[in-house]
């Protein structure tokens, strides 16, 4: 069955919200919303002023995990500064989901990891709003909505775990770990699968939507954040987070814009476009999609 993917160009809090309706899923319960917050110093990630009458809309929970990498996010104390400096403690609550710990989830039919690692706290959510920003990434190539559901929702030591494709849970010791560049991004896709396959099996929805604006071809994830290279694109949304990734690589691939080929050679460089056919591989969703503009 091909997949849905809803867009819009118009990136306004009012789009966002229209975008979400299109998908017709109506989220109940206890709502997390995963978003980076950004690291401090970063400068592309999701501002409050955007998608604070949508996650407010639904009641959310702006829920994240602490980073492995050293830096101002890597506590929960730390963490939630910098979450109140960048703004979304001022329209929802703001969880640290690994800030009691964490717990241990399957990965099936992987080839790197056994298991995923992710935040305790997430065991308390209903439903799930996969929001993430579309933009380049320095170790993945690129981020979405992939990116944010497995390194996004794993604890610290859960993405020690990835980043060393396996081999330590340690996040001093997990940036020595040996591994080929390709072992890395398929390790992200069976962490992203084992989230999905969790929700499944507890009978709890999510909804991918990714906003593609302030593109740089580095992450919100570090604090001397490159300018965006190229024009926005628009928004996202879909029930398949596989789908919704292979939408927006294929509008980058699709732009005029000069500066897309920056993009494009941070992606292709770190074979980040690779995680699209390994993760429909492990059944987590399609790269066939028809577009359906709003």
């Amino acid at each position: 069955m091909v997949a849905k993917v809803y867009f819009t160009k118009e990136i306004t809090p009012e789009s966002l919200i229209r975008i979400y309706e299109a998908l017709g899923v109506k989220l109940t319960g206890k709502v997390g919303v995963k978003v980076s917050t950004g690291e401090d110093g970063a400068k592309g990630y999701l501002k409050a002023d955007l998608i604070g009458p949508f996650v407010k809309s639904l009641n959310g929970t702006i829920i994240e995990c602490n980073t492995a990498y050293p830096g101002a996010r890597n506590n929960a104390e730390d963490h939630m500064k910098v979450a109140e400096k960048h703004g979304f403690t001022s329209f929802a609550d703001v969880d640290i989901m690994d800030a009691d710990g964490e717990f241990k989830i399957p990965v099936n039919n992987g080839k790197h990891l056994e298991y995923d690692l992710i935040g305790d706290h997430f065991k308390n959510y209903d439903s799930i709003v996969n929001l993430a920003h579309g933009k380049g990434h320095k170790m993945g190539g690129f981020g979405a909505n992939l990116k944010n559901q497995s390194i996004g929702i794993a604890s610290r030591n859960g993405k020690a775990y990835i980043h060393s494709c396996g081999q330590t849970e340690d996040p001093d010791a997990c940036w020595s770990a040996k591994y080929e560049q390709i072992d890395f991004i398929e390790s992200m896709a069976e962490a992203a699968t084992a989230v999905a396959d969790y929700l499944k099996e507890q009978g709890k929805p999510i909804v991918y939507i990714t906003v593609m604006n302030a593109l740089s071809t580095s992450c919100d994830c570090e604090k001397n954040q490159d300018d965006p290279v190229m024009e926005d694109l628009g928004i996202v949304a879909s029930l398949d987070p596989v789908a919704n990734d292979q939408a927006f690589i294929d509008m980058v691939w699709a732009s005029a814009d000069p500066g897309a080929e920056k993009l494009k050679e941070r992606i292709d460089s770190r074979l980040g476009r690779e995680i699209l056919p390994y993760a429909e591989s492990l059944g987590l969703g399609s790269r066939e999609y028809e577009l359906v503009e709003i």
